[in-house]
């Protein structure tokens, strides 16, 4: 859905409240309703009042998709029933013979897709160390025609320059996707760097609630949202009117959660990295962390997410992650409440044996917006 009828002068938290989510013209509602109908009223045959049909489109999820697209600072927005359903939209673009680049950590669900479903297609793929332009140039072939990013990555929180990464893509006829998920719109926005696509797992922080599951694609084409739309429709994995109200809710809190979780992180950070049991700690915001110039000149803040590895390897890693209570044990990220995992045994799984697979001591931390003394008694208990 274009992104239409909202003010270019207006701050990341006026446009988070009320882009796409004027009150309701005929009841003065101030909250977009639900509209849970599968079909619409047409005044003659073909001609409607600019629904038809659900699964092609509904109010309420256009004025998700709008809010979504003014947060990215994109002209387009198309929302999907996972953030899985909206990656495999764009792969869909795809035809047998191509080829993509991926990160050499990626998100294992994105791996299982590219690596085990698309070569059932034809597809090959490479992954690659996308913070090196050598490596990614190295990979790239005649018949590359993606190159796909994760920034920060998923679980080992390297970050990508989106800027060098499209113009890699783009110098040779690939299409550049940034996978904004950890960032969120409010800490980064790939577009204005030159990706192509911007997907996201709604799922995660802009939900925020652990209640809805829900993925979106942002763009500036028209021609590629012609084509996103065109697929979105075919497809069918489009979000239920009642998700889009839910994610909707969760995306008015954004800017004030992210704030929070980002401050809780540093402070987990400082606690880690003194404590004798860890022997590592990932997180952007780190000066001596490998992307860290990138973060800082890309980001607005350095995210909610952190990674470190324990000593003792995996045994003492799921040790560890059983012993903490406000920490939950839990997949998925990007909620109210804090939850930790072994990535290598939970998420990343389906990486083991391949080069993306991940080093079973690694934790992974998504830091709530608890009480941050709380949070560091728990993990103290669970690392002692």
């Amino acid at each position: 859905m274009t992104n239409e009828n909202m003010d270019e002068r207006w701050g990341f938290e006026t446009r988070a409240i009320h882009a796409g989510q004027k009150p309701d013209p005929q009841t003065g509602a101030i909250t977009v309703p639900v509209y849970q109908t599968t079909t619409y009223e047409q005044d003659e045959v073909g001609k409607g009042r600019g629904y038809e049909y659900s699964r092609t489109g509904n109010p309420t999820r256009t004025a998700l998709e709008m809010s979504l697209a003014a947060l990215e600072g994109a002209e387009f927005g198309r929302a999907f029933a996972s953030g899985m359903a909206a990656e495999d939209t764009i792969l869909r673009l795809l035809n047998p013979g191509d080829h993509v680049v991926m990160g050499n950590d990626a998100y294992g669900g994105t791996f299982r897709l590219i690596s085990k479903v698309l070569t059932r297609m034809g597809i090959s793929w490479s992954p690659a160390d996308l913070s090196v332009q050598e490596n990614i140039e190295k990979n790239i072939n005649e018949k590359t025609r993606i190159v796909w990013a994760e920034t920060p990555s998923n679980p080992l929180l390297s970050v990508v320059d989106i800027q060098m990464l499209s113009n890699v893509a783009h110098t040779h006829g690939a299409l550049c996707v940034v996978d904004n998920t950890f960032a969120t719109p409010y800490l980064q926005q790939p577009l204005v760097h030159g990706a192509d696509f911007v997907v996201h797992s709604t799922t995660k922080y802009l939900g925020g609630h652990s209640d809805v599951v829900g993925g979106f694609i942002a763009m500036n084409s028209p021609e590629l949202d012609q084509e996103i739309g065109f697929l979105q429709n075919a497809v069918g994995a489009v979000p239920a009117p009642w998700d889009c109200y839910l994610l909707l809710r969760g995306v008015k809190t954004l800017p004030v959660r992210m704030d929070r979780h980002c401050e809780n992180a540093e402070s987990i950070v400082e606690f880690l990295r003194g404590h004798p049991r860890v022997i590592d700690v990932l997180y952007p915001g780190l000066p001596d962390h490998p992307t860290h110039e990138i973060a800082r000149n890309q980001m607005k803040k350095f995210g909610g997410m952190v990674s470190f590895t324990v000593r003792g390897g995996a045994d003492e890693a799921r040790k560890t992650v059983a012993k903490t209570n406000l920490f939950t044990l839990a997949e998925s990220l990007g909620a109210v409440e804090s939850l930790i995992e072994v990535p290598a045994a939970m998420t990343h799984l389906s990486a083991e044996g391949s080069p993306l697979e991940v080093d079973d001591s690694l934790i992974r931390l998504s830091v709530g917006i608890e009480t941050i003394g709380d949070l560091l008694t728990d993990l103290d208990h669970a690392l002692s």
